[in-house]
């Protein structure tokens, strides 16, 4: 009997945390680099007239479309696209979705059939990011005013190791992540890279109203006690070797 029983809860604790599991969002972060204008339009035509009308009809409800605000050395050179999907399974079955939306074909066809002489974008760049435990769902910002002076701050951490990564993991789902909900800092997304170009590293974007309430935000943040205090913990220290920062606007079309 008591063999049964340790067998039953065994077996519950196992599909309590796959049921957990699958209730992490999964991001894809994808990255256009362009060479001039004409490709931007193209860019924006493509994403605004077809694909984020075909991903809102294939059930992703919100989508994200950012640039670099005008002070970043990129400013005019990406376009960034953030799409959380609810589940790894709406994720894979999304590219079979838009070959069979005849809308979608036809509204993105200028872009999907550019020419090799005349392609909308030098390269695409993709992250493919699963929600941090702390986080598991992707969180629609609460900021307002116009979206052209707003300021969407995408940060990568990057760490020596797998092991001193999941140490700065760890450390934002211990406590890291509640200091930016307590003043404020309107997250949209904490994510474990699961894919992407500099590996192993965490991604999360924070939102802020204009680029003042951004450095006044983050300054609250050098001083709040409770980052003072978790900062100079042993467990926490040489975790992580470059800090990237990107500041980016939402575009008119964006969803958030």
């Amino acid at each position: 009997m008591k063999i049964k029983t340790l067998f039953s809860l065994l077996l519950f604790a196992l599909f309590s945390t796959l049921t957990y599991a699958q209730k992490r969002d999964f991001y894809e972060l994808r990255i256009y680099h362009i060479e001039n204008s004409e490709q931007e339009s193209q860019i924006d035509a493509y994403l605004e007239k077809a694909l984020l009308p075909a991903l809102h009809r294939n059930g992703v409800a919100k989508v994200g479309v950012f640039k670099p605000i005008a002070s970043q050395a990129d400013a005019g050179k990406k376009v960034y696209l953030f799409i959380p999907y609810s589940s790894m399974k709406v994720y894979s079955g999304m590219e079979g979705k838009l070959t069979k939306d005849e809308v979608y074909q036809a509204a993105g066809s200028t872009y999907i059939n550019a020419p090799f002489e005349n392609p909308p974008y030098k390269r695409i760049e993709t992250a493919f990011l699963q929600a941090f435990t702390g986080h598991p769902r992707f969180t629609e910002s609460k900021v307002t005013g116009p979206k052209k002076d707003r300021v969407y701050e995408l940060r990568s951490y990057e760490s020596p190791t797998e092991k001193l990564y999941k140490q700065k993991v760890k450390m934002f789902n211990s406590g890291e992540m509640d200091i930016f909900t307590k003043l404020d800092f309107n997250p949209i997304f904490y994510g474990e890279v699961i894919a992407g170009a500099n590996m192993p590293n965490l991604m999360y974007m924070t939102t802020f109203s204009n680029i003042e309430s951004r450095d006044a935000h983050w300054k609250a943040f050098s001083s709040d006690p409770d980052w003072d205090r978790m900062k100079v913990m042993p467990e926490y220290q040489n975790i992580m070797n470059k800090n990237d920062q990107r500041l980016l606007y939402p575009t008119d079309y964006s969803d958030f």
